[in-house]
């Protein structure tokens, strides 16, 4: 008896001791990792957590604060430092069946019995997520809570509202410790021609679509915006692609790995909705700014800007959560302070 109870005792031990070697271990390939210079990891925590709302103490937890610094002050976007050119958008100018690429074939084959968009699932190495074309930019509108300054709505619901076909989530909102109702939107929207709202701490420009439904990029104030003919807009950015030039990207642009939500134009005037899953791991981890443009160029944007992202970034479809957010799924998505639509104002044909 004494002698199984000793086994048993060793046994534990044997176990335990194994236990805090392999802790041990994990520690050691932790700081190897973290601290050294072969090892590109700080370059990927650091951004990823300083863009997030509620998260950047992890950034602070593995590094000081001068390193943080440091790293952020090398990974930042540099922006076309030029006006877009409206006159270059020419709407339907674009000979759809001479594809210049399996792209613009994936783009053109249109659905059957839908000719108002198509939705192209994509699989990258790191990411998945999906690139909604809208074949007429007059189908586009932007689209705000009836509530707006008091609650917001999950992109579904603003589609309900609104007769969106398919939506995305837009500008960003006040989000304070993460619990953020989407009802104090950030910066200036433009709806209808008019300045609806306005609050302190918008980033980046003007983001939206003149009355000619071309996408206008701008650093003017709404009410020189709008005198040169914005239609609908939000505040954010930074802006990826001007006139078909891209934006500098120094590192990762400071912008970390992440989910993203992406407006854009093609010369043609078609429009894309750019969706990419982030934050799941084992699924998609998302993506940083150079992996977005490389896909935006691939489609041939000629402007394109980056919408809110994170756990905000959604797309809803016939007034339901299309893709996997990293928060909010149960709920059918957080709440936002405006989404992008498409409509079908004009009756044509989409699939029932």
């Amino acid at each position: 008896m004494k002698k199984q109870k000793k086994e048993r005792k060793e046994k534990k031990i044997s176990k335990f001791t194994i236990g805090v070697i392999l802790l041990d271990l994990l520690a050691v390939i932790a700081l190897i990792i973290i601290y050294t210079p072969i090892v590109n990891f700080k370059t990927f925590w650091i951004p990823t957590a300083m863009t997030t709302m509620n998260h950047k103490y992890l950034a602070y937890t593995l590094y000081s604060e001068k390193t943080v610094n440091k790293v952020m002050s090398e990974n930042y976007i540099e922006q076309v430092s030029e006006e877009v050119n409206l006159d270059d958008i020419i709407i339907g100018g674009d000979g759809k069946k001479n594809y210049s690429s399996q792209y613009e074939k994936e783009l053109f084959e249109k659905d059957p019995d839908n000719d108002v968009y198509k939705i192209i699932r994509l699989e990258e190495e790191n990411f998945k997520g999906y690139l909604t074309v809208i074949y007429d930019p007059a189908d586009v509108e932007l689209a705000t809570p009836k509530l707006l300054g008091r609650q917001g709505a999950s992109v579904a619901k603003l589609c309900r509202d609104n007769g969106g076909l398919v939506g995305i989530n837009g500008g960003g909102f006040e989000d304070l410790d993460g619990w953020g109702n989407g009802s104090t939107p950030y910066g200036s929207i433009i709806k209808d021609g008019e300045l609806v709202w306005t609050h302190s701490g918008g980033d980046g420009g003007l983001i939206g679509f003149t009355k000619d439904h071309k996408m206008y990029l701008t650093s003017a104030s709404p009410q020189e915006a709008i005198q040169k003919g914005m239609k609908d807009a939000v505040e954010f950015g930074p802006f990826l692609i001007v006139n078909g030039k891209s934006a500098k990207i120094h590192g990762d642009g400071g912008w970390g790995i992440a989910p993203r939500s992406i407006i854009a134009q093609r010369k043609d005037g078609v429009v894309l909705f750019l969706i990419i899953e982030g934050r799941l791991p084992g699924y998609s981890i998302g993506a940083n700014m150079n992996e977005a443009i490389d896909i935006l160029k691939r489609y041939k944007a000629y402007n394109a800007a980056n919408l809110d992202g994170g756990a905000s970034s959604t797309m809803a479809v016939n007034g339901k959560l299309y893709n996997r957010p990293s928060a909010g799924g149960e709920y059918g998505g957080r709440s936002v302070s405006n989404a992008w639509i498409v409509t079908n104002k004009k009756n044509k044909k989409v699939p029932k």
